[in-house]
């Protein structure tokens, strides 16, 4: 994932800034708790297609 594109990403929904997490391709906005999939370098900005965060990615957090 290109640093440039993370730059000028939000969340879909609350235009909020989205967190890169590497390790499960995702991008997290933290204010909806939604987890947006990165699938072969394409991030997937559609809600439907978001999973929620599960309790312990929201307490990780905190």
């Amino acid at each position: 994932m290109e640093a440039r594109l993370l730059d000028v990403l939000v969340c879909p929904l609350c235009k909020g800034p989205l967190v890169y997490q590497k390790t499960s391709q995702e991008l997290i906005c933290h204010g909806d708790k939604l987890a947006y999939p990165i699938r072969d370098d394409i991030p997937i900005m559609w809600a439907d297609q978001a999973r929620s965060l599960t309790a312990e990615e929201i307490a990780a957090r905190s």
